[in-house]
């Protein structure tokens, strides 16, 4: 009985990898939430997002080294909202240690270049 489920289980796997070709070679896009979701990502990581993760991070920090006694809830507060500013200004963050963000594959100018010293 092992060997009929291994070979069905083999016979599956076989059957997936041919079947998902198709799948990875799509275009996909123009989906209707695209859209939308591009003008949430420039609206958090444009200019006015930078700011204002840049007044969150300066207040909840000020508030956690001079608030003096804080409660459990408002100390929490403040975490809260030191994260959220950090998380609003990573890619600020990481743009001043000269990252842009993620590429994969060879840009067309790198490419260019490569096959002209060939």
């Amino acid at each position: 009985m092992s060997r009929k489920i291994l070979s069905l289980t083999l016979a599956l796997a076989a059957a997936s990898v041919f079947m998902i070709e198709p799948a990875l070679a799509g275009g996909g896009g123009g989906l209707p939430w695209e859209g939308p979701l591009q003008q949430i990502q420039q609206s958090i990581t444009g200019p006015v997002a930078g700011a204002i993760a840049l007044a969150a991070v300066a207040i909840a920090g000020g508030m956690l080294i001079f608030g003096g006694e804080l409660n459990d809830f408002a100390r929490r507060l403040v975490f809260v909202v030191l994260v959220a500013g950090i998380l609003l200004g990573a890619t600020q963050i990481v743009a001043l240690f000269g990252a842009g963000g993620a590429s994969i594959g060879v840009p067309e100018v790198a490419a260019a270049t490569t096959s002209e010293l060939r």
